[in-house]
């Protein structure tokens, strides 16, 4: 009864990670992205094509839930997705609300008025089309008022990961840090708005300060779907089998995959 999980690279393996230590009898279909990453920089057309082909994939491989474990995926192409695509007896789910639920300390599902919260000041760091979209903002103001929200996109950060530099990533976390640091000098929390981002989210708390409270998805996530499929068991699909998809070239992903989760991974093709 497979649950599938999207990303367009490796990124979402942090919410795989997170998901299967919660749900060890759950097998999940994993599919990354690669041959198209990153989508950061893409076109909201370009991102709504590349997740629904992605999508459709793992609804073929048995799953009948999906996980967008891309921001920027659901930031981009999720709503569009729900509204018209998606087909009956399926559902895709999204990351975003998980965390703004953590944030706002709302239970899950409650869907009472916005209210104001704790919490006034955030930092977002976020993809160049996550931030583009505004998707965090719009969500958040469904769950609370007067929250200041001060985006920075974070360009060059994936692509470091994805390439297994984490010297180059450590030095533009630093950066972007900094540059938020110009617009909003004291953030109470920080989201890191990125799948990929939770493996410099040390990196992050030191350039922001011990003060700062930084907000992760993988666990929120993880947490969320354990609830989701408690309410809807029906969502579990047929497939029986975990597996790692990549329309990358399987071995390199693999072999970047196994250094990302210091367990081994295998990918196969999509």
């Amino acid at each position: 009864m497979a649950v599938g999980i999207f990303d367009s690279g490796l990124g979402g393996l942090t919410v795989l990670d997170a998901c299967s230590k919660r749900l060890p009898d759950v097998p999940f279909v994993y599919l990354g992205d690669q041959a198209h990453a990153p989508y950061g920089v893409r076109t909201a057309d370009d991102i709504l094509d590349l997740t629904k082909a992605g999508v459709q994939r793992l609804f073929d491989a048995g799953c009948d839930l999906v996980i967008l474990a891309c921001n920027t995926a659901s930031a981009a192409a999720l709503r569009r997705m729900q509204e018209s695509w998606v087909p009956e007896g399926k559902r895709v789910l999204g990351v975003f609300v998980p965390l703004i639920e953590a944030l706002t300390e709302r239970q899950w599902g409650d869907n009472s008025p916005p209210r104001e919260v704790a919490v006034k000041h955030v930092a977002l760091f976020a993809t160049p089309a996550t931030v583009a979209s505004r998707a965090f903002q719009r969500e958040l103001a469904f769950r609370a008022i007067g929250v200041d929200v001060e985006a920075q996109a974070c360009g060059g950060v994936v692509d470091a990961i994805e390439d297994g530099d984490m010297i180059l990533a450590e030095a533009l976390v630093n950066s972007h840090v900094d540059a938020l640091k110009r617009k909003m000098p004291e953030p109470e929390a920080a989201i890191l708005g990125c799948t990929h981002y939770p493996l410099m989210a040390e990196a992050f708390q030191q350039a922001l300060g011990e003060h700062v409270t930084v907000y992760s998805q993988a666990n929120l996530v993880a947490e969320s779907l354990a609830d989701y499929l408690d309410r809807h068991p029906e969502r579990r699909g047929p497939g029986e089998v975990s597996m790692f998809l990549t329309t990358g070239d399987p071995a390199r992903v693999s072999s970047r995959a196994t250094q990302f989760l210091r367990r081994r991974l295998d990918f196969h093709a999509a």
